[in-house]
């Protein structure tokens, strides 16, 4: 099956104050954060956060290294890991960037990669962007043997806690 280039979706989520009772966030939307914010943290940050929910319903939370590209999480697990074995009985998740003092949190879904060439692309990137040698997982993250995960945000969180409260930003994502 050819390679099919994916485009980023064009329309940015739409912006709007999440719901915390009892908090005090302002009404309307000034000061809520562009998304370009967010998507600015997600692509620089070095280590992120997922959690995942184990099959008996407790949850669980890692360390991970991964990519914002065109608008979705990439990252790359052992088959056999327990973020693995979490996300094949319940593939949703949530990511969190490293700074917690400007944190951006992603709520999705997490899919298995099946592009050989999107694949290819990800573990390349991988490796410039953590200057970490990945030919010992080529063949088997291209031969499908392990898993490239994918996670599309349903809806995203941001808080610049310089900014206050008042930034606190939910962002809806619209899918096809």
């Amino acid at each position: 099956m050819p390679f099919r280039k994916r485009h980023p979706d064009k329309t940015a989520p739409k912006a709007s104050r999440p719901h915390m009772p009892g908090y005090g966030l302002p009404k309307g939307t000034k000061g809520l954060m562009p998304w370009k914010w967010a998507e600015d943290r997600l692509k620089k940050s070095h280590n992120y956060w997922i959690a995942t929910t184990r099959p008996d319903g407790r949850p669980h939370l890692m360390v991970i290294w991964g990519l914002w590209i065109d608008g979705a999480f990439y990252f790359s697990t052992g088959s056999q890991s327990r973020k693995a074995h979490n996300l094949a009985q319940n593939p949703h998740c949530v990511i969190g960037t490293e700074r917690a003092e400007q944190a951006v949190v992603v709520e999705g879904v997490a899919e298995l990669e099946m592009s050989i060439s999107r694949r290819r692309k990800v573990l390349d990137l991988i490796e410039r962007k953590y200057d970490y040698d990945m030919s010992a997982f080529e063949e088997p993250v291209l031969t499908l043997q392990e898993p490239i995960f994918v996670v599309r945000p349903k809806v995203a969180f941001g808080l610049d806690e310089e900014k206050s409260m008042s930034a606190l930003t939910r962002w809806k994502f619209s899918r096809r």
